[in-house]
């Protein structure tokens, strides 16, 4: 493979690993959830994620975003791996549950 395109794949898959944090920080900001403490309890030793930092900046208040069904967060997780970070996800959709009954 040559420089020019593997310099692609690499941007390609970084720029939609942003994406997957935008989504999942959006997420949390739609149900009232601290994407960095999230962040924190599935991976601790990333206390400091300029990733994430940066999707915060781009996140909107919940009344004017469109809804991320917790299927396409978990799902968008699972494509990239993050079995950790979809375990809490998981988690807090069952907090969520339990706090309807």
């Amino acid at each position: 493979m040559s420089k020019k395109m593997e310099d692609f794949v690499v941007q390609s898959y970084q720029k939609e690993e942003n994406m997957m944090i935008l989504v999942f920080a959006q997420w949390c900001i739609n149900h009232d959830l601290d994407p960095e403490s999230l962040y924190l309890k599935a991976y601790p030793d990333q206390a400091e994620n300029q990733a994430l930092k940066d999707a915060l900046a781009l996140t909107v208040p919940k009344e004017e975003a469109g809804e991320v069904p917790d299927e396409t967060l978990l799902g968008v997780l699972s494509l990239f791996g993050n079995d950790d970070l979809a375990f809490i996800v998981t988690q807090e959709i069952a907090r969520r549950g339990e706090k309807k009954k």
